[in-house]
């Protein structure tokens, strides 16, 4: 058995994206290799209605699968398919865009004004990007969810594990997404597949994850004694964990626990061709994306 040592940790960063929409960006439009197959992770939390009720007004997919995860408030959805639906607190939804797709995604809080979710982009090999778009949406209650003994409760939103198997499936990237809760000092290692690219994204409590020789924080400027200085950050609230190679990862829980996903997937390792919401192979192939967009053949008769 070998511990995944951490690459790197960075806290997500504020950007806005949609008609207005304030969130929090973990990666995405950079380096297409280095969490490959995912290409992208932003979080949506929100208390100001203001900052998210303009919602992500219709725009295009072409050659990519998007992941919506809700936690708190719901997402009304709808595509020019005619498809249309709302995603409340727990539920997922996993979008294959392959041939290309309108949509839109409008949030909306709960009682308090609380809006909470993360959305990812996966990726689709060279083979299925011109594919049939499908939506696979799953329910709060259907996803499984398992007690230790120790207290730490795991949500299987895809893939197995620990003899429960998520209900979305047939996803090329053939991911692993989990939901990881971890009581106050309890220290725990979780398997993942050798052969994957894995990420941890911490947005509850605290801890630690450990690699081969010592524990890592997030190195952040903050301000001491009125000086702009670098230190480590262990509270890892909107922290993103890149793991190198291994077959485990292994996480020391805070005083108040920590809750983050767990999210891992073969790479692809094809040329990525990226503009926006359209990732393609190759730049021609992207060009043609565009020159659909304008002449109005961006949407294909379904087979």
């Amino acid at each position: 058995m070998s511990i995944r040592p951490v690459l790197e940790t960075r806290s997500a960063r504020p950007t806005m994206e949609g008609a207005g929409v304030h969130l929090h960006r973990a990666f995405g439009f950079q380096d297409p290799t280095e969490l490959d197959p995912f290409l992208l992770f932003d979080d949506f939390r929100n208390e100001r209605p203001e900052d998210y009720l303009r919602g992500f007004p219709w725009h295009p997919h072409r050659g990519i699968e998007t992941i919506t995860y809700v936690l708190a408030g719901a997402v009304e959805h709808g595509d020019s398919l005619g498809n249309t639906g709302r995603l409340g607190a727990g539920d997922v939804q996993w979008m294959t865009a392959g041939s290309g797709i309108m949509h839109q995604e409008m949030p909306l809080g709960n009682a308090k004004g609380q809006m909470h979710g993360f959305q990812l982009w996966a990726n689709l090999p060279a083979s299925l990007k011109m594919t049939t778009p499908r939506y696979q949406d799953v329910k709060s209650p259907d996803i499984p969810e398992i007690t230790d003994d120790d207290g730490t409760v795991v949500r299987v939103i895809v893939g197995s594990f620990w003899g429960k198997t998520g209900p979305v499936d047939g996803i090329a990237a053939d991911p692993q997404y989990l939901d990881i809760s971890v009581p106050a000092g309890v220290k725990k290692t979780f398997k993942v597949d050798t052969y994957r690219r894995a990420f941890a994204y911490v947005f509850e409590g605290s801890g630690r994850f450990a690699d081969a020789s010592r524990p890592q924080g997030v190195l952040l400027e903050k301000e001491v004694m009125g000086e702009e200085v670098n230190i480590r950050d262990m509270s890892g609230n909107r922290t993103l964990i890149r793991f190198g190679t291994g077959d485990e990862v292994t996480v020391q829980a805070g005083d108040h626990g920590i809750r983050f996903l767990l999210i891992s997937g073969a790479p692809l390792e094809e040329p990525v061709a990226w503009h926006g919401p359209i990732v393609m192979n190759t730049k021609a192939e992207l060009m043609q994306a565009m020159s659909d967009l304008r002449n109005g053949t961006f949407i294909r008769p379904a087979k």
